[in-house]
């Protein structure tokens, strides 16, 4: 009777845990492994899109923004920066999440995530979550870069950081679902050299849409990445080509429409799912 009462006293100690702490450990867990990734390589994670700002800045804010002269009201490499901040942070978002998801399919381990107890839509947000951190992280290198070459002040922090998170968490779910199609690791190179980079370079970045002739004007209102760099050139200089309610409406509802979509995927199995 004593040994019983002992059993059941141990079963009731050990209880299961809940299906959130559950979710919880696999979400952190995710973005742990998520972050140790990118920085266990570092010197080809981080350093080359700083690299390439400096490049930018070099080039486009020093010899050639010198005979530009001034931008909407700005010296054009106080312009420009918050454009080549956004666009590293674009493409580093998108990179982490679409090559960490492929790798977990090619290398067949995305198999251990779908048979654990895990929502899927915790997964989703353990590979977005790694992507907006890695975006986050060279976004603030390359804005400590930028400091060597103008001294441009924040004018609105807490609308900068709430615009370079959701772009950041934006391109994150693209890499997810860019991964879910790509059979191949060519495959995953597609969207950002055929959409991705097209988008960035003609969002805005370089020059103010306001120079641009009406038809071009009317074409580039459909380009979303171009509310994106506004709302944030918006937060660090205090103005933008449009209101800054546009830029996080357009931010929002893509980030609704993609997250719908990826985790439709993700529960069809599609891609996954052999």
């Amino acid at each position: 009777m004593t040994t019983s009462n002992e059993t059941m006293n141990y079963t009731e100690q050990a209880e299961v845990p809940s299906v959130a702490l559950v979710n919880w450990i696999a979400f952190k867990t995710l973005v742990t492994k998520e972050i140790r990734r990118f920085m266990r390589i570092w010197v080809q994670t981080i350093v080359p899109p700083a690299v390439s700002a400096v490049l930018y800045m070099v080039i486009f804010g020093k010899l050639i923004g010198e005979r530009i002269g001034v931008m909407d009201g700005y010296s054009y490499i106080d312009f420009v920066v918050p454009g080549i901040i956004m666009m590293a942070v674009i493409t580093n978002s998108y990179s982490n999440s679409v090559s960490s998801f492929f790798s977990a399919k090619f290398q067949h381990h995305i198999e251990e995530l779908l048979i654990a107890p895990v929502h899927n839509w915790v997964i989703l947000a353990g590979f977005v979550a790694g992507g907006v951190c890695r975006g986050l992280c060279v976004g603030a290198l390359v804005a400590a870069v930028s400091l060597f070459f103008t001294r441009i002040s924040v004018e609105n922090p807490l609308i900068t950081i709430a615009v370079v998170v959701l772009t950041s968490t934006l391109f994150a779910i693209g890499g997810v679902i860019n991964s879910v199609f790509a059979k191949s690791f060519d495959d995953i190179s597609i969207v950002p050299n055929f959409v991705l980079t097209p988008l960035t370079y003609l969002g805005g970045i370089f020059y103010s849409i306001k120079l641009l002739p009406d038809f071009w004007f009317n074409v580039s209102l459909f380009n979303p990445v171009l509310y994106m760099v506004n709302g944030f050139r918006h937060g660090i200089l205090g103005s933008s080509d449009f209101p800054l309610w546009w830029s996080f409406l357009v931010i929002v509802v893509f980030i609704l429409i993609l997250a719908a979509i990826a985790l439709h995927l993700m529960n069809k199995g599609v891609g996954i799912k052999s």
